[in-house]
């Protein structure tokens, strides 16, 4: 199987356990060092496309960071003309806990009061921003989305909750193609 993976690393597909014929991963950051031979890596837009034909696309919460509906509409349009199937997952807008900053609620918070908490707690990955402006890039970047949006970006497609103590925390739009 070649597969397409919009926004991944190599290192989710090294310890997979299990692997395609080829991954060519698509991501606007570095390359990591170390590639196995039949990973490959484009530097580039997940929403631009022209990557080319392949059996699967996979996507793994990229969704929420693209910026807006209409990017997400095109990253959808990319998924769905560059393979038969595709797997993408992305947090659910209405999941108690925000994932990225772990913080109840912070979703639905205004957008000044995201800015306070984004100041003053650590997200998943990164310290608390005390610049403000680099503070409001980091808050703009993560939209959260809901099951009616997926189903409208990926129509046809079985839309799967995964869950965590019986909670809806992630959506996934599941394609195959067999």
């Amino acid at each position: 199987m070649r597969v397409l993976d919009l926004g991944g690393t190599a290192v989710s597909w090294r310890v997979l356990g299990t692997r395609p014929r080829s991954v060519t991963l698509v991501n606007l950051d570095h390359p990591e060092d170390g590639y196995e031979p039949w990973i490959d890596f484009v530097r580039a837009d997940a929403c631009a496309g022209a990557f080319g034909k392949y059996d699967l696309v996979f996507s793994n919460s990229l969704m929420e960071h693209l910026g807006g509906h209409a990017r997400r509409q095109q990253f959808a349009d990319v998924v769905q003309t560059s393979a038969p199937s595709w797997w993408i997952q992305t947090p659910y807008r209405y999941f108690p806990i925000e994932p990225h900053w772990f913080f109840p609620g912070f979703q639905f918070m205004p957008f000044r009061a995201r800015l306070a908490v984004c100041q003053h707690w650590n997200t998943l990955h990164e310290p608390a921003r005390k610049d403000r402006t680099e503070a409001a890039e980091l808050v703009a970047s993560t939209e959260l989305i809901s099951a009616t949006e997926m189903t409208m970006y990926f129509p046809g497609s079985e839309i799967w909750f995964e869950r965590m103590a019986r909670i809806p925390k992630s959506l996934v739009a599941v394609k195959s193609a067999l």
